[in-house]
This record gives C-alpha cells, sequence and structure tokens, in this order.
C-alpha cells in the first residue's frame, strides 16, 4: 500500500472511534429528550391558553422538525469530525447507498419540509384523507400522526400527501363548520321548523357565535318516499367539541320535533341515506 491509502485508512479507523460514537450516541439521545421535553411543555402551555391551542401545537411541530434536521448534522461533522478528504473520497459512494437504501425515508423528509412549508393543513387541523377523518397530531421527519375519532392513532408516511387529495375541515383556525342535517314530511311547516332548528344552533353551548348560522331546504327521494331535507350549516368554537355540538343539536331537537307532523328524524351528517335506512 502506498502512503496516500495508509492515511485513508487512518482517517477512517479515526472516524469510528468509540468515544466518539458514544459522545454521538448521547449526544442523539439528548437531542430527543430535549424534543420530548419541548413537547411536553407545549402541552402545558395548550391548558394555560386554549384560545391558543393549534398556534402552539404549530410552531411547537415546526422547531421539532428543524431541530432534528440542524440538531443530528450539527451532532455528527462536530463531533465525528469526517476529514474532508474522506468525504469528498466517500461522497459518491455513500450517496448512492443512501439513495438506494433510505430513499424512502430521504422522500418522507423533503416531504415533511414541503408539508410545513406549503401547508395544505396543519397540526390541530380536522382532515378527511383516503376515506380516514381525524385530527393531525404531529407532522415528524417520517410520518403525519393523526387521531381519529374513535382515539385511533394512524400513522401516514409525509410522501403520500403529496401525491394525494387532502381536505382540512379548519385550515388551521379554532373554529370549523359542522352541518347536520333533519328530514321531515313535506307537509312540515317550513318556517317553524327552520325556526326551531335556528334557536337550537345558535343556544348550542359549543356554537361560535362570530361567524353565521345558515339553514337550507331541499327536496330529496328518502327510500321511495319525497322528504324535506334541511341541512343546518353554524360554526363549534373548538374543533375538539365537533362531535359534542352535534350530539347536543340532535338531542334537543329530538324533543323539540316530538310535537311536529311525523318527522323522520335526524340523520348523520356523512351518510344520510345509509344510516336512514339503517334506522328504518
Amino acid at each position: 500500500m502506498d502512503n496516500a491509502q495508509l492515511d485513508q485508512i487512518s482517517q477512517l479507523t479515526a472516524l469510528f472511534d468509540f468515544n466518539k460514537i458514544a459522545l454521538f450516541a448521547l449526544g442523539i439521545f439528548l437531542l430527543i429528550t430535549f424534543v420530548k421535553l419541548m413537547t411536553w411543555f407545549a402541552d402545558h402551555i395548550e391548558k394555560l391558553f386554549p384560545s391558543k391551542r393549534l398556534l402552539i401545537s404549530q410552531v411547537e411541530t415546526v422547531f421539532s422538525f428543524f431541530l432534528y434536521i440542524f440538531g443530528i448534522n450539527i451532532l455528527f461533522f462536530s463531533i465525528i469530525q469526517p476529514p474532508k478528504e474522506l468525504l469528498i473520497a466517500a461522497g459518491g459512494s455513500i450517496a448512492v447507498a443512501v439513495g438506494l437504501s433510505m430513499k424512502d425515508l430521504v422522500a418522507s423528509i423533503i416531504a415533511g419540509l414541503i408539508l410545513i412549508f406549503d401547508r395544505p393543513f396543519q397540526v390541530g387541523d380536522r382532515v378527511s384523507f383516503e376515506g380516514m377523518y381525524g385530527e393531525i397530531k404531529s407532522i415528524g421527519l417520517r410520518a403525519v400522526r393523526m387521531v381519529t375519532l374513535e382515539d385511533n392513532l394512524i400513522t401516514i408516511p409525509n410522501s403520500k400527501f403529496i401525491t394525494e387529495s387532502v381536505s382540512s375541515g379548519n385550515s388551521g383556525a379554532l373554529d370549523m363548520m359542522v352541518v347536520v342535517k333533519f328530514y321531515f314530511e313535506t307537509s312540515v311547516n317550513i318556517n317553524l321548523v327552520k325556526q326551531k332548528l335556528n334557536d337550537i344552533m345558535s343556544t348550542s353551548e359549543y356554537v361560535y357565535l362570530q361567524k353565521p348560522i345558515n339553514i337550507t331546504v331541499n327536496e330529496e327521494l328518502v327510500l321511495g318516499r319525497p322528504a324535506l331535507m334541511f341541512t343546518g350549516k353554524c360554526y363549534v368554537l373548538d374543533v375538539k367539541y365537533e362531535k359534542s355540538i352535534e350530539t347536543d343539536i340532535y338531542v334537543r331537537a329530538a324533543k323539540i320535533f316530538a310535537d311536529l307532523p311525523r318527522p323522520l328524524g335526524a340523520l348523520n351528517s356523512t351518510e344520510v341515506l345509509t344510516s336512514y335506512t339503517k334506522e328504518i
């Protein structure tokens, strides 16, 4: 071997020095611990300032994302200290190896950056994606974590959101529109029903009155019978009360509408005809 080859072997041996690797591992552990503590602190701040809950979550997500990216790079180059000559010599081979073995991870990290800056949705948003619906809890280096209304945690790779359509119900806002639907016989007094629905929605403890309440009426066929569909739209003051306001409206409406002529009942706002069929 010539002197150049011996020098490269010496540099490579120094690169994998046990003390450096142990110190690098400790640095990674401390970085992860710091991010976890920051998340814990953000959760407590959210409880103190519930009106700023989504903003705090969004800021914490951005900080966590960039702490991981820059923190790992800083630790690697400051502790391992790879020689420039070795990086140049091994750069091509490393790039090919990383590209083949970690292409999905790299794609997810890049997709995560796009999600952070393009913001099709944010942490705290209620999102519909590929038949799933829930609240975005975190946007990580590799994946987005969504909690469904049944309290199931779903992990979705970041790259999925780049190529598929995603629907956000509140787009970073604390309030969100909630839709409730009621079916009645065509002989019902339309103005009376609209007035009562408006009273029910506007007096709910979960309603956000800074935005309008709207009620529309359409005639539809339900199981071959003509019926009037009353669609009420209002805003919930916090997305976490989405199901609470729906339940509150339906329960109170059932009592008030009991005296009206043959109400067909209140149905779920997403699967109207299916729910109606099951109830019959």
